[in-house]
């Protein structure tokens, strides 16, 4: 073997024991190949995903709440947000999906009348995984009053203004209160 061969023979293992024993070059954890790679998203998708968990975390799961005390009134205390209300109203027209430039509907000047139609509450019951519990009822009817705008961008652009628009949602806040000798543990401030 000629000496100019040896020399680049060491040469290319002294840059690879570089690179191996080097800080920046190693991984730390498992290597997913080709998913260690950010895969970009499109934002209509990441809005969908970012909105279902808002209302997962926000409105789909049910709270238990602490006994009715005796002597106090039986009613809901809280009535439905405007985000809740709004969020409904999307779920039952949606406004998105529309494309720039083509299509676009917008609701503007929006004033919402919110009405308790029923409160009540059912007896004791056992429920899984909750215990004995009572469910309280509550339902709402929301009226949205709004100004709609409807703007077709093609083949002709014209604009099409609703100033009298109005959509009817129904929101039920049912919940669960405890009942018995409850223990919610240390720490409870009911």
């Amino acid at each position: 073997m000629s000496s100019k061969t040896v020399y680049k023979l060491w040469g290319v293992l002294g840059l690879l024991s570089v690179l191996v024993a080097g800080g920046c070059s190693t991984v730390a954890g498992p290597s997913f190949g080709m998913l260690n790679y950010p895969i970009p998203v499109s934002p209509y998708f990441q809005k969908q995903a970012e909105d279902r968990f808002w209302e997962y975390e926000r409105y789909d799961r049910m709270p238990i709440l602490g006994p009715i005390t005796p002597g106090t009134p039986q009613t809901a205390l809280d009535e439905p947000s405007d985000d809740q209300v709004m969020r409904a109203l999307e779920r039952a027209r949606p406004l998105q999906g529309g494309l720039p430039f083509m299509e676009e509907i917008q609701r503007n000047n929006v004033r919402i009348v919110k009405e308790k139609i029923a409160d009540y509450v059912d007896p004791v019951r056992v429920y899984p995984l909750v215990g004995p519990a009572q469910l309280h009822h509550v339902h709402y009817k929301c009226t949205v009053y709004f100004t709609e705008v409807n703007r077709i961008g093609w083949p002709f652009p014209y604009t099409n203004t609703d100033e009298e628009a109005q959509e009817v949602v129904y929101i039920d806040l049912d919940h669960l209160h405890m009942v018995g000798n409850v223990d919610t543990g240390p720490g409870s401030n009911y």
